[in-house]
């Protein structure tokens, strides 16, 4: 959402989306960290995945990871891109 407000040029559409960003999404958005055990998981199933032939990018796995330790459900369209990682829940939220 950031990266897409950043693009816009200046206007009174780009400051209201800047003002409810930080006024509204910001305070209400939980942002889960990047911990020892995420890293961990991450260095593991990178390591593991890698001698399979199925290096996975490096953001990819650390979503994915994110998502793990944190017992979440990782929702994307890019389902192939996290079908490979062990015990991660994911699911497409065009289904």
């Amino acid at each position: 959402m950031l990266y897409g407000v950043e693009r816009l040029p200046s206007s009174a559409r780009r400051t209201a989306l800047e003002h409810y960003l930080h006024q509204v999404v910001a305070p209400n958005l939980p942002i889960l960290a990047y911990d020892w055990q995420a890293a961990l998981w991450h260095a593991q199933e990178r390591a593991r995945l890698t001698l399979r032939g199925r290096t996975p990018s490096f953001a990819d796995g650390q979503i994915a990871a994110i998502a793990h330790v944190n017992q979440l459900v990782l929702v994307t369209c890019n389902t192939a891109d996290f079908v490979d990682f062990t015990g991660l829940a994911v699911e497409d939220w065009r289904v």
